[in-house]
C-alpha cells in the first residue's frame, strides 16, 4: 500500500483527536468500535462538518435509520447538495412498508443532498454496484460513514459476509482516495470478527463508557510514529461537542465528579439512591459525575448531608489533607447494598468516606438462615474477610466453602455468586477490601 505518512492529511474535525491520532490521512479506514452503540455518533457529525467545510463530497450509508430519521439526526448538514445518502433501510430492515416508501412518493420533496434508495439490500452485489457506481460519478477524495457494520451484518445474515465484503472494500476504497468511517457496535459482534477487520484497517479506534465516564482509545494507527496506543483519553459531549477533559479549563473541574462519584460508590449508593435522597433526577448525578453540568449550590449541601462528608471533601485531593491515624466510632456509616436484596445484609464502614487509605475496612453481618445471591461489593481488587462469629458458605467456581469463626477468606481478582448463613445466629465477619 501506499505511505500514507506521505500523503495528504486532513482534520477529523476535533482537534484533539487529531492530535491523538496524527490526523488522517487519505486513503484511511478508520473502524469505531462503539461500547454502546451511540458514542461514534459526535466524532462522525464532526467529520462531516469538516468534510462539508472542504467541500467534500460525501456518501453516508444507512442500514438502521430511514432517510427521514437520518436527516433529522443529521440536522443542518442534511442540507448539503454535496451529501449522497445510500438508504438500504427501507428496502432492508424496513421491508418496503408503506410508512417508508411514502417518502419517496411525496412529490414536494425536495430535499438539497441525493438519497438513493437500494432496492435489494440484501443482495451484497447490487450494493457493491450502487456505492461504487455514485462513488465514481463525484470529484477529488470522497469522504464515506458506514452506520453501520452492525446493521449490515444484521441484513446480509452473518459474520463471514461481513468480512468477505469489507475485505475487499477496504483495499478498493484505500486505491480510490476515499477517508471512511465504518461505526461497529463492539459487543454485537465476536471477538474473532473485531480482530479480522482491525487487521486490515488503517485505523482502528475504541469508544467505552466506564461509570458514567467517556473515553477513546487509540489501537491501531498505520504509518504514524505514536506513543499514545492503548492510551485512554476521557472526554465529554454537551449539545454535540466534544470536549477532552485536559481540555476544560477549571482546575479542579475534571476532580469533582471523580470525587462525587467515588464517595457515592464508597456509601454503596447507586446513581439513582442519591438521586431519590437529594432530589434531583438520575440523570443529573450521572451528568454531575462525567462533568457535564455542576449541582446547584442547595443540591451540593444536600450531597455533602447524605454522603456524610464536610462540604470541601468534593474539592480537596485526599491525598493533600492531613493522614488521620485514629477514626472514632462515630465516623461509622451505614453501607447500602442497592444491588442485593433488602434485609438480606447489614454492614458500615469502619472509616470515614472521605479517608484517604488503601484498605477499607467494614463490618457486616448476615440474618440466620439467609442467603446473598452474589457477592457484598462490587470490587476488581484484593480483599480479605475474617468471620468473628457464627459460620458461612461461600459459592465460588462452582465450588461451596465452609467457613467457621476465627477463619480467614482472601480473594485476589475471584467474585464469589453466593454467600449463605446456615445457622440460627447472625454471621459478623470483618471484610477489608484493598485498594
Amino acid at each position: 500500500m501506499t505511505d500514507t505518512s506521505s500523503g495528504t492529511r486532513v482534520t477529523s474535525g476535533v482537534p484533539q483527536l487529531d492530535q491523538i491520532l496524527g490526523g488522517l490521512f487519505i486513503g484511511d479506514n478508520v473502524i469505531w468500535h462503539d461500547d454502546s452503540g451511540s458514542l461514534a455518533s459526535p466524532f462522525c457529525h464532526h467529520f462531516l462538518k469538516a468534510s462539508q467545510s472542504q467541500g467534500k463530497p460525501i456518501i453516508y450509508t444507512t442500514f438502521d435509520r430511514s432517510p427521514r430519521n437520518l436527516m433529522e439526526k443529521l440536522g443542518p448538514l442534511a442540507q448539503n447538495p454535496s451529501l449522497t445518502i445510500l438508504d438500504c433501510f427501507t428496502s432492508g430492515k424496513g421491508a418496503n412498508a408503506p410508512t417508508f416508501l411514502r417518502f419517496y412518493d411525496d412529490a414536494a420533496r425536495s430535499e438539497p443532498c441525493r438519497i438513493i434508495r437500494v432496492e435489494e439490500p440484501r443482495k451484497i452485489e447490487q450494493f457493491s454496484d450502487i456505492l461504487y457506481g455514485v462513488h465514481a460519478s463525484l470529484d477529488g477524495d470522497v469522504r464515506l460513514v458506514f452506520e453501520s457494520i452492525t446493521g449490515m451484518q444484521e441484513v446480509w445474515g452473518g459474520e463471514e459476509h461481513i468480512l468477505n465484503f469489507y475485505s475487499h472494500a477496504c483495499p478498493r476504497l484505500y486505491e480510490l482516495n476515499t477517508i471512511a468511517y465504518w461505526i461497529m457496535e463492539k459487543k454485537a459482534h465476536s471477538s474473532r470478527l473485531r480482530a479480522q477487520i482491525s487487521q486490515i484497517a488503517q485505523v482502528v479506534i475504541e469508544l467505552t463508557i466506564k461509570r458514567g465516564t467517556t473515553s477513546v482509545t487509540l489501537l491501531k494507527a498505520e504509518k504514524r510514529d505514536l506513543d499514545n496506543l492503548h492510551q485512554p483519553f476521557s472526554y465529554w459531549i454537551r449539545s454535540q461537542g466534544i470536549t477532552f477533559d485536559d481540555e476544560k479549563g477549571v482546575k479542579g473541574g475534571t476532580e469533582f465528579g471523580i470525587r462525587l462519584r467515588e464517595l457515592r460508590s464508597r456509601r454503596g449508593l447507586s446513581q439513582t439512591d442519591l438521586a431519590r435522597l437529594v432530589g434531583v433526577t438520575p440523570s443529573t448525578i450521572s451528568q454531575v459525575e462525567s462533568n457535564l453540568i455542576y449541582p446547584s449550590l442547595p443540591a451540593l449541601l444536600k450531597m455533602a448531608e447524605v454522603l456524610g462528608v464536610e462540604l470541601n471533601s468534593f474539592f480537596q485531593d485526599m491525598r493533600s489533607s492531613r493522614q488521620k491515624v485514629v477514626f472514632p466510632v462515630g465516623d461509622a456509616t451505614e453501607i447500602k447494598f442497592t444491588d442485593l436484596p433488602a434485609g438480606s445484609i447489614h454492614g458500615r464502614h469502619l472509616h470515614p468516606v472521605d479517608a484517604d487509605i488503601k484498605a477499607e475496612p467494614a463490618i457486616l453481618e448476615i440474618p440466620p438462615r439467609s442467603s446473598i445471591p452474589g457477592h457484598f461489593f462490587f470490587h476488581k481488587g484484593e480483599e480479605m474477610g475474617y468471620l468473628i462469629s457464627g459460620s458461612l458458605t461461600m459459592r465460588l467456581k462452582g465450588d461451596e466453602y465452609k467457613i467457621s469463626e476465627g477463619d480467614v477468606v482472601y480473594l485476589k481478582t475471584q467474585m464469589p455468586t453466593q454467600w449463605t448463613n446456615p445457622g440460627d445466629e447472625p454471621a459478623k465477619i470483618l471484610w477489608i477490601r484493598i485498594q
